[in-house]
């Protein structure tokens, strides 16, 4: 099998709009649907860490690889679902705006430091967990990346959101990574009571068009409840409506993102969400993270 490893960085400088439970349970779908998932937790509040059950660690982060301390694969730490596997945040992260300002590498550090991991083909997607801001840390991610996707609220003031975060892609694109894309726009904790809801959504989908993904994330008690438990929803409650969209929006995401090119055979056991069977999430964890120098293994530990 040949695959192509997609790094998608998973922004929006405003926060509360749902980007980290975005991360989580897109990798935990994305993941149960055997495509090998690494996200790399770049939030110094390490909520993709803790939503996916890890706790954080001094030392097991992105932070010392990027001071050159450590290599890549000795932070990549499984969890205890096949296929998915996280590089953790740690609290040094949160003063690494001020030490890699100066860095003459600082727009290319997580990009140089991703390479091997990209390299070696293990994962079908890498998602960057983006901290809530323009910085650094931000600009280098997206520098990393080869799309961007943008979780937001349908709010008149996500639309200024929107309008930074696009006009930072496009600055981006310009300058050092003419590959740039936006991947798409999602919209998250929707109520489809509000006519405001509505007439923000068709706004956006009358700019973006097909950058705007169909599929919609409701408000949803058990999606908020989640992180709490360190599962995410699609694990912990397979059958709410939170989950039953992200499910969904897995299946839109993997359509427009595609990393396997002989799929062929596979086609006809991905043909719909509805024949999908219920996970579940395994009470055992892995020993350890895949190898990423063995690019043809799926990562599943």
């Amino acid at each position: 099998m040949d695959r192509k490893t997609k790094i998608i960085a998973v922004a929006n400088q405003k926060g509360g709009v749902g980007k980290t439970t975005t991360v989580v349970n897109l990798a935990a779908a994305l993941s149960a649907k055997k495509r090998t998932v690494l996200v790399v937790d770049l939030d110094p509040q390490a909520h993709s860490t803790l939503g996916l059950g890890l706790e954080k660690q001094e030392g097991v982060s992105i932070y010392p690889v990027l001071l050159g301390e450590k290599s890549v694969d000795e932070v990549i730490m499984p969890t205890k679902w096949d296929n998915l596997n996280v590089i953790p945040s740690e609290v040094d992260l949160a003063g690494s705006e001020l030490e890699f300002g100066q860095r003459d590498d600082r727009l290319e550090m997580i990009r140089n430091a991703l390479a091997p991991v990209k390299e070696s083909g293990a994962f079908d997607y890498i998602f960057l967990d983006c901290p809530p801001s323009l910085g650094i840390v931000m600009t280098s991610s997206l520098v990393a990346a080869d799309s961007v996707l943008i979780p937001t609220q349908a709010e008149f003031l996500a639309m200024d959101g929107l309008a930074l975060i696009t006009g930072s892609i496009d600055r981006i694109r310009a300058s050092i990574n003419p590959e740039l894309e936006l991947n798409g726009i999602l919209f998250t904790m929707v109520n489809l009571q509000t006519r405001l809801t509505q007439d923000v959504m068709e706004e956006v989908k009358r700019h973006f068009g097909d950058k705007t993904y169909e599929t919609f994330i409701p408000r949803n008690v058990r999606v908020s409840e989640a992180p709490s438990m360190g599962t995410p929803v699609v694990f912990l409650d397979p059958r709410s409506k939170g989950a039953e969209a992200y499910k969904a929006f897995a299946w839109e995401f993997m359509s427009k993102n595609k990393t396997r090119t002989h799929a062929a055979p596979q086609a006809a056991a991905e043909q719909a969400p509805a024949e999908e069977p219920v996970e579940t999430a395994p009470e055992a964890a892995p020993e350890s993270a895949p190898e990423i120098d063995k690019a043809d293994e799926p990562a599943s530990k």
